[in-house]
This record gives structure tokens, sequence and C-alpha cells, in this order.
């Protein structure tokens, strides 16, 4: 994976990890939503983390929780479902259409990846 597309990629995760923040902060009132903001993202962040390929080239190739590579491209078409739904259900409509765009931009640039995971 080339560095501009890691550099996407990084920018599609904050993104998509803001977005989630943003949502769950409006589904409440007061210190709830404080809670869900930050609770909301960190799980998100963490399933993303630990759920693995072992030797994925894109990532450090450590693998907390080893999954199939399939297993790993749901988990990631998920997330980024989940963000762009985020900035839809927002009123971001657009800026969630452009994300969705960007991402699926982003995996077909990464196709040697996607490859690689549908083989493991």
């Amino acid at each position: 994976m080339n560095s501009i597309n890691l550099v996407v990629r990084f920018l599609l995760e904050v993104t998509a990890l803001v977005s989630m923040g943003v949502w769950s902060y409006g589904q409440s009132d007061g210190w709830v939503a404080i809670v869900l903001a930050i609770m909301f993202p960190l799980v998100a962040a963490g399933i993303w983390g630990t759920f693995n390929v072992l030797n994925d080239p894109s990532r450090s190739g450590a693998a907390p929780i080893e999954v199939p590579g399939w297993v790993r491209l749901l988990i990631e078409l998920a997330f980024f479902a989940l963000a762009a739904s985020s900035l839809y259900y927002i009123g971001y409509t657009k800026i969630s259409i452009f994300f969705a765009v960007v991402v699926t931009i982003h995996y077909l640039a990464s196709y040697q990846r996607v490859l690689w995971l549908l083989s493991r």
C-alpha cells in the first residue's frame, strides 16, 4: 500500500471516529451525551484495532485477535458504513455521500490489499 493511500486511510479513520462521536453525542442530553460521544468511538476504535489478519502489510502485522481476511474486510466496511450513516443522520448528507465515495475510491485503489484479505 503506497504512502498516499495510507494517509487517505488514516484520514478516513479519523473522520469516521469523529462522525461517530458527533452522532452519538446527539443521541442524548447532558452527561450521558458526553459519555456516549467518548465511548462509541472508543468501542469502534477498539474493534478496529483488535480484530486483524496476521501479518497484514497495511497494519503493524500484529493481530491481538486473529480473524480471517473476509471478516476483517467486513469489519472495515461496517466501520465506514456506520461513519457515513452517522454523517447522514446528523444532517451532513452531501458530506456523507462524499465520504462514501472517497471510501469506495480508497478500496478500489487498494484492490491488492482487498484481494490479499480475501485470500487469507
